[in-house]
């Protein structure tokens, strides 16, 4: 498979029917928690969400999936709350996708996300143990970003994990708790490390996607944040293609072959930040806008390449999007949003959003 090409078969299963599955997923109100709750919602699962905040201009929100859902208003550092919420509700799967997912204010507020990764983590799978005659599925979000900065590429499951940065450590805390109660505990866990899922619904602006679309929509020069010294490049991975990861897991602990693993999953390239954004500029018609280069803040991995090999192995899962296929559709998504919102640009704005959904 080429790293920007569509995938070869086999594929994950994604059509069974889930009526009979009662799924917590904890942040569904995010970006990434909202397109596996639709998803869910259309295979006949009933879906509890913890919902911790919510955007009203989210597509969570404006989708009416708010009102699909049963939301249970709570956060994943309450732990009593998550013990009673899957008794009473006899979750029987639960997806953990509740963190601070934004590097920046990770940075800035370590102890909240250290508070929301960690501790959060650990509150849902200790309430999973207690509940582990109902509950069969646990299925962690984690990030290539728990490996740290390693110098081998591409990025393979069983590399140690070893972030140093607070967001990158709190990864790699939460990845190996969950392998805890796997491996001490029979709990049925498996663990996705992810690559930078993009696509339509991501309202975090400071992310390079989202806020290179809404600047080039408004005729402004897309901004490019630079290490000292090369490029930062990334692994990225369509939020559909993300989804169908979500559900090979599922799937793939009902089989026997998921339970205690982990499992990368990404489109197995790497591209700079400059090539994404020229790409972006491709599709909007926007080439003669100058990117402005600014130096990064605080410290990032510079470079990242996952091998998704053991997912399409063992999981039967591999992207069907190119990079160009979902960058166009995030694309046709942003250009509908902007313009029934009629957001404003927000050029030279720092802003710091906590998402608690990846």
């Amino acid at each position: 498979m080429s790293p920007d090409g569509a995938s070869p078969s086999p594929q994950a299963p994604m059509g069974k029917d889930l009526h009979a599955h009662r799924i917590l997923i904890t942040g569904a109100s995010g970006f990434m928690g909202s397109w596996l709750a639709e998803h869910l919602l259309q295979r006949g699962a009933f879906v509890v969400n913890l919902l911790s905040h919510w955007d009203p201009q989210g597509h969570f929100v404006r989708s009416g999936l708010v009102h699909r859902v049963k939301n249970v208003v709570g956060n994943v550092e309450d732990y009593l709350l998550l013990e009673r919420l899957m008794t009473e509700q006899e979750v029987d799967t639960v997806f953990h996708l509740a963190a601070i997912s934004v590097e920046g204010l990770a940075f800035s507020s370590p102890h909240l996300a250290l508070e929301v990764n960690v501790r959060g983590t650990y509150n849902v799978l200790e309430a999973c143990r207690k509940n582990a005659r109902n509950v069969r599925r646990v299925i962690v979000a984690s990030s290539d970003k728990a490996y740290g900065d390693s110098p081998v590429l591409p990025y393979t499951e069983e590399l140690p994990l070893q972030g140093r940065h607070p967001y990158d450590v709190s990864k790699s805390c939460a990845d190996l708790i969950a392998h805890a109660y796997a491996h001490s505990y029979g709990l049925p866990v498996a663990i996705g490390r992810f690559g930078n899922i993009y696509g339509g619904g991501d309202l975090t602006w400071s992310r390079l996607i989202p806020n290179t679309i809404r600047r080039l929509l408004a005729g402004e020069p897309p901004i490019v944040r630079s290490p000292p010294r090369g490029d930062f490049m990334r692994d990225f991975l369509y939020v559909r293609d993300a989804v169908r990861a979500y559900m090979a897991m599922f799937h793939g602990l009902d089989d026997g072959v998921a339970r205690g693993q982990s499992f990368n999953f990404a489109m197995g390239g790497s591209w700079t930040v400059l090539e994404v954004v020229r790409r972006l500029q491709r599709l909007l018609h926007r080439e003669e806008l100058e990117p402005l280069l600014t130096q990064a803040t605080h410290g990032e991995i510079l470079h990242q390449h996952l091998s998704a090999e053991k997912a399409h192995r063992l999981l039967g899962w591999a992207p069907r999007y190119s990079l160009d296929e979902g960058l166009a559709e995030t694309v046709d998504w942003y250009s509908q949003y902007l313009m029934e919102t009629r957001a404003p640009s927000m050029a030279g704005r720092q802003e710091h959003v906590q998402a608690l959904a990846s």
